[in-house]
């Protein structure tokens, strides 16, 4: 996991021409409030790591059971400072470590790659019954697919973290998916920018389509998986 520290240091030079697109207003907080910046980004991580330890132990757990791990991946991040003021100042909110707490549900993003759909439902039954996580939200792109074919589950959470003097409850975005799903969303992230707009309608008809296969395809290796499963 990568240190918050040298994640933010660095992350002036790394993404220069976006913060060069930043307003004034926007840069001089940033600069200005550095030390209350990261002591935030750090909560964040704490809370990451939190939902991470115990999506591992689920996985262990499950691969004891069920004789497979139901999680093949799973990978975090954190919302750039340059994403995290845009999306304020998209919504007309306050750019302060407080607006950011209060109004941003996706700071902290993990994200679960499982290995069959039923994995995915199975991680989460499990995960909302753990007393010390309190769901906020719930969105099932799963069940309803967005438009343009994107599938996966997106649960807004609360979770705890144990500081020295404190306990704080922090927000996390956890995102649940199979392995098709999760290939299907990253090309299409990489393909919407290359478009232009003569392609546009031709690579939103095939996008879809190949959303769809993947679904089919996840489908029948879930009905494999069960067949090879019942009892000879």
């Amino acid at each position: 996991m990568a240190d918050v520290r040298t994640t933010m240091s660095d992350e002036l030079v790394q993404n220069e021409m976006s913060y060069q697109a930043m307003s004034g207003e926007a840069m001089h907080w940033f600069r200005n409030q550095t030390t209350g910046y990261r002591k935030l980004m750090a909560y964040y991580n704490c809370a990451m790591m939190e939902v991470t330890t115990k999506l591992n132990v689920l996985n262990e757990e499950f691969s004891l059971q069920r004789d497979h791990n139901p999680i093949a991946g799973i990978k975090n991040r954190l919302k750039s400072f340059y994403s995290i003021q845009e999306k304020l100042a998209r919504r007309g909110l306050p750019l302060s470590t407080e607006s950011i707490e209060q109004n941003l549900t996706d700071v902290a993003g993990v994200r679960v790659i499982c290995a069959f759909p039923e994995d995915v439902q199975m991680i989460e039954d499990a995960l909302m019954k753990q007393d010390d996580l309190v769901l906020l939200q719930r969105k099932d792109y799963i069940t309803k697919p967005k438009a343009n074919g994107y599938r996966s589950l997106h649960l807004i959470v609360e979770v705890p973290i144990h500081l020295a003097r404190e306990k704080r409850r922090m927000k996390v975005e956890i995102q649940l998916r199979t392995i098709a799903m999760d290939f299907w969303a990253s090309l299409e992230h990489q393909l919407k920018y290359k478009k232009n707009v003569a392609e546009e309608e031709w690579l939103l008809r095939e996008l879809r389509e190949c959303a769809d296969i993947s679904a089919q395809l996840d489908h029948r290796m879930d009905e494999i998986r069960r067949r090879l499963q019942q009892p000879r």
